[in-house]
């Protein structure tokens, strides 16, 4: 709930939709609770109204309450032009495995990289399936920087080749198992090559303030924690813009308006990689 409540931004209130139904009938929400919570009012103003709804038609259980408010949640990112095909790219924590939802390779392979053998033949076949893994990632990114969709049958026959081995050794084909179990959310590259192959990119933006928390702790009050986040967050977008983050500070603290807002340089530099695309597309 708290990643949909961050989705949603500004907005705080709930809607019920054909996504938000989906999402009950996925969860197994009984079908007798999602037909009374779509025969009444689709929208609803806040918490309080959102509950008030819940307690109408009987949906008391701590379980029921968190699928039945996450739907809603759903519905409303749907109602503010939210697209129900959004890719949602995460390391495989199962609160973002929402929409259509993308599996960090990086993560995925990352238990056999922490893996210590046992002996030299669990060396072996760590490192042989490890190789196998990246020659795929391999041929996986070079299908993103140029798709040919008549490899796409092939690049996925490679993977459940992949995961359906057996090397002997439990902990190897545990992690394969599990890669299997994500085929889909893993080679979504295939169906949308827009998609990264791993979320580096994230977690390098949240990294200084992951040193600063290690070096000297947490925040005391939330007015300290949304000043940290605030100033943090301007700093790596000015980084990632090209701006000298002292010059953004005292351009705003001395008035000067000699910076461009930050939110039009995103714009502009988006309009102007979109346009590049489309003019590198074939005749």
């Amino acid at each position: 709930m708290n990643f949909l409540e961050v989705l949603r931004g500004e907005h705080s209130d709930y809607a019920i939709d054909d996504v938000a139904t989906a999402y009950w009938r996925k969860y197994g929400l009984a079908a007798a609770l999602v037909a009374s919570l779509s025969e009444g009012p689709a929208h609803f103003a806040d918490a309080a109204a959102w509950q008030a709804r819940l307690d109408e038609v009987g949906i008391t259980g701590t379980r029921l309450v968190r699928i039945a408010t996450e739907g809603a949640l759903l519905g409303s990112l749907m109602a503010h032009g939210v697209p129900p095909a959004l890719t949602v790219l995460s390391d495989g924590a199962g609160q973002f495995n929402i929409l259509v939802h993308a599996a960090c390779w990086v993560h995925a392979e990352r238990p056999l990289a922490r893996m210590i053998p046992h002996n030299e033949e669990h060396r072996l076949a760590i490192e042989g399936v490890r190789q196998q893994i990246w020659e795929l990632y391999r041929d996986l990114k070079a299908y993103k920087e140029q798709p040919q969709p008549e490899l796409t049958a092939a690049l996925t026959a490679r993977f459940e080749a992949l995961c359906a081995q057996r090397t002997g050794y439990p902990s190897v084909n545990g992690v394969l198992s599990e890669m299997r179990g994500c085929q889909a959310d893993l080679l979504r590259v295939l169906d949308r090559p827009e998609t990264p192959l791993h979320n580096n990119g994230s977690e390098s933006d949240i990294r200084d303030y992951v040193k600063k928390r290690k070096i000297s702790g947490s925040t005391r009050s939330d007015d300290g924690r949304r000043c940290r986040d605030t100033f943090a967050s301007l700093k790596k977008t000015c980084r990632k813009l090209g701006v000298r983050f002292w010059d953004y500070l005292r351009d705003r603290i001395g008035g000067l308006g000699m910076i461009p807002r930050l939110a039009d340089m995103i714009r502009e530099r988006a309009a102007e990689a979109t346009a590049g695309k489309v003019q590198a597309m074939p005749a």
